[in-house]
């Protein structure tokens, strides 16, 4: 995780580098590394002085992962990582199939050489981040990957609802990709997922897709009930 030094000349409020988005990407880089795991308390005072920051752009960057319902705040008790029951993550991902099939059918009549490019170069680079064991880089590049099908989409609305979603589940994407045979089943699917895409094949998209997703969830209710 970056840190920072108290000595550094401050950032400008409105520049691309400010304090609060430095503190928003620690924050998240320390979730989805696991870091800080599901039902942890976050520790604003020791967050910040590992980042060498104030307290203040600790704070506000909680509120918005609070928006985004990364994190949840008890009164008196501080913020935790949202601890998601087997019911919220079922409906996320049902949320998620209904948003996604929608975006990806309109994605492969928008998609151009250039997007299909991008795409293909997002799931090279999780492949090399799984075959050397990275899992921040294959957390990464398996968003960018996703993402970069449904953005050809040209629906800011749906968009911005299916990142919201996928924000919402960071913490068990996590827990999902340290398990080395997850890791590699997901080069697969991606690799069925780009030939769907190469061959305009719609339904086949959408249902390379659904049990793309589909696995995640099954381990992921794994994760949760361990003893189920």
């Amino acid at each position: 995780m970056s840190t920072g030094s108290a000595s550094q000349p401050s950032r400008t409020a409105g520049g691309p580098h400010t304090t609060a988005q430095h503190a928003l990407e620690g924050l998240r880089r320390a979730i989805v590394a696991g870091d800080l795991r599901p039902g942890a308390r976050v520790g604003q005072d020791e967050f910040a002085q590992q980042l060498g920051i104030s307290i203040a752009p600790v704070r506000e960057a909680l509120r918005i992962l609070e928006q985004e319902g990364q994190v949840t705040y008890l009164p008196r008790r501080g913020y935790f990582v949202t601890s998601l029951k087997i019911s919220d993550l079922e409906e996320i991902y049902g949320l998620r199939t209904v948003l996604e099939s929608r975006a990806a059918r309109r994605a492969l009549t928008n998609l151009d050489p250039a997007g299909l490019e991008r795409v293909r170069l997002a799931a090279a680079d999780f492949a090399d981040a799984v075959e050397s064991a990275d899992v921040l880089a294959e957390l990464e590049a398996n968003r960018r990957f996703h993402l970069a099908i449904l953005d050809a989409s040209d629906q800011p609305h749906t968009l911005r609802l299916i990142r919201l979603l996928w924000d919402s589940t960071e913490a068990y994407r996590a827990l999902y990709y340290n398990l080395t045979e997850e890791r590699t089943a997901a080069v697969s699917a991606h690799d069925r997922i780009l030939d769907a895409l190469r061959t305009r094949d719609p339904e086949r998209l959408v249902r390379e897709l659904d049990e793309h997703r589909e696995r995640a969830l099954t381990v992921l209710r794994g994760v949760l009930l361990p003893d189920g």
